[in-house]
């Protein structure tokens, strides 16, 4: 079995998002110090957001950045889900291009703000067919 690493900001719109996952979910605390701190020791899928337009050094949260920083939880994440907005035009979910290159893993899915119907259900089918292949 895996999990669902997320972080999400106090608008929680991606928490929102893996809510509706129906999966096993851990969050990254919101306060960096607690991030830097905290540690995940199973295989995972991340899924975060991007910040800033995705096109400054402010694209992926801080709070992530911590904790990938530590290598005990870099090395169970397995890909990466990015949300966004299409606002941002081709930095649409750049943060998860950023992690996933840095991790060398694949970038299953990008969803707008909190996602739709058809995003969760899409998910959900990666997410299935993406542990199956792992296994």
């Amino acid at each position: 079995m895996f999990d669902v690493v997320y972080f999400s900001s106090v608008s929680e719109n991606t928490k929102r998002f893996v809510d509706k996952l129906e999966a096993q979910t851990v969050r990254i605390p919101i306060r960096t110090e607690e991030a830097a701190e905290f540690v995940h020791d199973r295989d995972s899928v991340l899924v975060l957001p991007t910040y800033g337009g995705g096109n400054d050094n402010s694209t992926v949260p801080k709070q992530v950045i911590k904790f990938l920083n530590n290598p005990e939880n870099r090395k169970h994440i397995k890909a990466v889900i990015a949300g966004g907005n299409t606002n941002f035009g081709s930095h649409f979910g750049k943060a998860g291009d950023i992690v996933a290159d840095k991790l060398g893993v694949p970038v299953l899915y990008r969803f707008e703000i909190t996602g739709t119907p058809e995003d969760v259900l899409e998910v959900k089918e990666r997410l299935a067919q993406f542990w199956q292949i792992q296994s």
